[in-house]
């Protein structure tokens, strides 16, 4: 039993996370809102005419491009379309209906296929037809794609970005309710901040089952709990969330233990005066009272998982040396590619690096170079002696043995270590009792994903690459794996889209762009102001490199035109460039408002941060201003994600006034 007597509601236009265990009841919930499964009992109402989009788990082998491939999530729009197709074929095959219609004697068949032409050509454009390549293909942009893979067939793509194409799809369909089931499992860090400003944006109801719980908490302004067959409602986000249960679970334990200080009392009243006929009456009492009260739960510990990463034996310094390294694959066809070029930097011991970048930049070439896998081009990767990396990268998890279990994995890394030290270890990331002799098989991405990283770890790596370590690890696992790296005597590099887990761990950034990887003097909000300024600068040059194109075609087809009055051609670009001007004066002064607004709130935060990392802000005797200052960093959170916003679509205007 997932659900047992359960009773929730949410509100049109709320964006509600679903948080609790895996294996709770969250995907089964969505299933029985999809009317996949039906209720064993009671009752799910969802408003008639409610459009419902999902994300598909799984894709079909298609052909289609890959833009087609997302229009086709708007069914409707499709469906208009195909019935406008068939009236044209019609048309081309019955000339004579519409003969006679141009002949002035129009038929009544011709007018009704008019009639109905008129109405689906209204209904196409009320349906955004003439916008839906556009709308489709900043759907694709945001989500990591260039524009050359707009046009690349669906069975080309990679497992993960087939999980993309399916989110672009799930995005474009017309809804009032949107279901998002793990979204950001296939997404680098860009991407996912692109999904938090479509979700903020987004007008209709949002259910959302993620393990993130910056993007929960980003994204999310109600919290609901499975917690033991139970949906429990929180108000706002995920830290707000743990606040509140921490409180709920105290009082349910003071609740607890005086019930069963209470129940003790009662149960000795009857045992001792049940006999006596003087007491009759008062026992019978006590026993429907004892009857009558609702028996509460004691406080279950909700994971049984705590990780340690063992210490290196040795540490080397430096442990990695890249000399004027370039960094590459070779296609099939044996033709080199390079990634990054003239790659200068050491990992001494002790680092604790954060690998950022857009998607595509070469994070996972760089990894896959240090780690061994790939070869440098040119140039150098020097390792010291001694160096023993472990990495970790989501291909590990296709690395095991599916028909053996845990214990065996690990005994044939350690054939003479005593199996009871190799069941403790491995109970540690979760494989407890007889869950350590279980296939792999059956196993869900997270439990494999934290057998891999346990073998990874056994091995005491003195420098661990870590490429997405937390992709389907429930909150619990990933609570516990963050405790366990910043824990990590040895030297690390993360690649991550998890931002709690890089705030956590990682002491320093590197940033690769461009071909180059450097040092990155900044935090995860510069990173954001950096990753805006960057997506700004690549409109503005796609802008202008269609005007150079559409300015090449426009030559290209006056070539017999008269020559036009040169004098003429200045008067009509001094012209546009005055028009212009006006146009940008007002768009270019709110812009350097709301850039102002942005550094003095970004100045604020930073304050605040480091007043709220301050260890005594929590004492009691300041418990009043520590309630204030986390009040006044919420708030201004929020305000910077809305002013964010209007900078962005203040770019697009004036990029939008270049173009023209």
């Amino acid at each position: 039993m997932l659900l047992d007597q359960t009773d929730f509601v949410v509100h049109p236009g709320e964006r509600v996370g679903f948080v609790g265990k895996n294996g709770a009841g969250k995907s089964t919930l969505f299933a029985l809102i999809q009317h996949e499964i039906d209720a064993d009992a009671g009752q799910l109402d969802i408003p008639t005419g409610w459009r419902v989009a999902s994300v598909q788990q799984e894709i079909a082998s298609s052909q289609a491009p890959a833009r087609e491939f997302v229009i086709d999530g708007d069914v409707h729009l499709r469906a208009l379309q195909a019935a406008r197709a068939a009236l044209g074929d019609h048309a081309a095959e019955h000339p004579g209906d519409h003969a006679s219609h141009h002949a002035g004697d129009p038929s009544p068949h011709a007018e009704a296929h008019g009639s109905r032409i008129a109405e689906l050509e209204t209904e196409l454009i009320e349906a955004g037809a003439w916008t839906a390549a556009s709308r489709a293909e900043q759907l694709l942009a945001g989500l990591g794609f260039t524009p050359e893979q707009w046009s690349h067939p669906v069975d080309s793509f990679s497992g993960g970005w087939r999980m993309r194409l399916a989110l672009a799809r799930a995005l474009m369909a017309p809804s009032e309710l949107l279901l998002l089931d793990e979204p950001t499992n296939h997404l680098d860090l860009d991407a996912m901040l692109w999904l938090e400003r479509w979700l903020s944006a987004y007008a209709g109801t949002v259910l959302l089952i993620s393990h993130d719980t910056e993007f929960l908490d980003a994204v999310a302004q109600t919290i609901l709990h499975f917690d033991q067959g139970k949906l429990n409602r929180y108000r706002g986000g995920y830290e707000d969330f743990v606040t509140q249960r921490s409180e709920r679970l105290r009082q349910t334990k003071i609740a607890w233990e005086r019930q069963t200080r209470e129940t003790a009392r009662l149960q000795g009243f009857i045992d001792r005066f049940k006999a006596k006929a003087s007491k009759a009456k008062q026992a019978q009492s006590r026993v429907k009272a004892l009857a009558r009260m609702e028996q509460l739960a004691p406080i279950h510990a909700e994971s049984g998982i705590d990780i340690r990463i063992p210490s290196p034996d040795e540490m080397p310094d430096p442990l990695l040396v890249m000399d004027d390294m370039q960094a590459g694959y070779t296609t099939a066809e044996g033709e080199p590619v390079t990634i990054l070029r003239h790659v200068n930097l050491m990992v001494r011991g002790g680092d604790r690096i954060g690998i950022l970048g857009v998607n595509g930049a070469g994070k996972s070439t760089l990894v896959k170079t240090l780690a061994g896998e790939l070869e440098p081009q040119a140039g150098s990767r020097k390792a010291s002696r001694g160096l023993n990396v472990g990495y970790f990268a989501q291909h590990q998890l296709d690395m095991l043995d599916l028909d053996s279990s845990p214990l065996q994995h690990l005994a044939r890394l350690a054939p003479d270590t005593r199996e009871q030290e190799l069941r403790n270890y491995l109970g540690s990331f979760g494989f407890g009792g007889d869950r350590v002799m279980d296939k792999v098989e059956p196993m869900s991405g997270g439990e494999k994903a934290r057998l891999a990283l346990s073998l990874i770890v056994w091995q005491k790596p003195n420098l661990l690459l870590l490429d997405e370590p937390s992709n389907h690890l429930d909150v619990e696992t990933r609570e516990a794996l963050t405790t366990a790296l910043a824990e990590f005597g040895g030297s690390m590099l993360l690649v991550s889209h998890d931002r709690h887990l890089l705030r956590t761990t990682v002491d320093s950034f590197w940033i690769v762009a461009d071909g180059r990887v450097e040092p990155f003097d900044g935090d995860l909000e510069d990173y954001r102001d950096w990753l805006m300024q960057h997506q700004a600068a690549a409109r503005r040059e796609e802008a202008a490199a269609r005007s150079a194109a559409r300015n090449e075609a426009s030559e290209g087809t006056t070539v017999d035109a008269p020559v036009m009055d040169r004098k003429q051609q200045k008067r009509d670009a001094a012209t546009l460039r005055q028009r212009l001007a006006i146009l940008r004066k007002p768009l270019e002064t709110k812009l350097a408002k709301v850039e102002k607004e942005l550094d003095q709130i970004h100045s604020q935060i930073k304050a605040l941060d480091s007043l709220i990392a301050d260890p005594d802000l929590y004492n009691e005797a300041r418990r009043q201003e520590r309630v204030t200052t986390l009040a006044q960093h919420g708030e201004l959170t929020k305000r910077c994600s809305q002013i964010e916003e209007s900078w962005l679509e203040l770019q697009g205007e004036l990029e939008g006034l270049e173009s023209e």
